[in-house]
């Protein structure tokens, strides 16, 4: 499953189309996503865009990792599979709806030695910025560890999978992110009644919309942090 991605809005250039704010610099740093976000990993904050009331995208962070059904711990889920399960049933209305930017996502590579993962990182052709279908929603508790607790009301976001392109089955065979590359299709997210999530996480996405990285590419396009 994809855990760990990253969402770097200044390398796909859309911080005024999405985000209402210019290109970083060192002494204007946004105050909501810093200076940078490059990699994310469970737990940590991204990126998120949602509906707002005016009807116009409104984008925010969130931690990543909805809480998962209580009679398994109730652990950090990060990939949603089974929408049919009561216990997402209540977070398939549009008002958990989000849009999860990501330039690039990674699998490990099913064929990997034991001990020896090798991760592969999938991007869109041009290097622009896709989305993934989001699901968020408030939660109240300990979103910390033992040594740092964090108790209090937390927003976070988990998205869906579906199952493996022809692209990326061969990579990693069990699933992969619901992949939204239009403004029609992320309306359509959005938007959909719940009855409708399912034809959205089953349709294909095609084998030409993603390439992996070689590793120097990949170093270079989040900055250095794919190690």
């Amino acid at each position: 499953m994809c855990n760990r991605y990253a969402s770097d809005i200044r390398k796909a250039g859309l911080e005024r189309q999405l985000y209402g704010f210019d290109e970083w610099t060192e002494t204007r740093i946004n105050p909501v996503l810093g200076n940078a976000v490059l990699e994310v990993f469970p737990k940590s904050y991204g990126p998120v865009i949602k509906l707002g009331e005016s009807g116009k995208l409104e984008w925010m962070k969130m931690r990543w990792g909805l809480p998962g059904p209580p009679k398994f711990g109730a652990a950090p889920v990060t990939n949603i599979r089974n929408i049919k399960s009561p216990h997402w049933r209540p977070l398939l209305g549009t008002q958990h709806r989000c849009l999860v930017p990501y330039t690039a996502f990674s699998e490990y590579e099913d064929a990997s030695l034991k001990g020896a993962k090798q991760i592969r990182w999938f991007a869109p052709p041009d290097r622009s910025m896709y989305f993934f279908a989001g699901i968020c929603g408030e939660w109240w508790g300990d979103y910390g560890t033992k040594k740092e607790p964090n108790e209090g009301t937390h927003k976070l976001f988990s998205f869906l999978t579906t199952e493996a392109n022809d692209f990326v089955r061969p990579v990693h065979a069990k699933a992969m992110p619901v992949i939204l590359r239009s403004e029609f299709e992320c309306r359509q997210w959005l938007q959909a009644a719940p009855d409708q999530i399912e034809t959205i996480q089953a349709r294909t996405l095609p084998a030409d919309a993603l390439e992996i990285l070689d590793d120097e590419e990949a170093a270079q396009y989040v900055g250095g942090y794919l190690k």
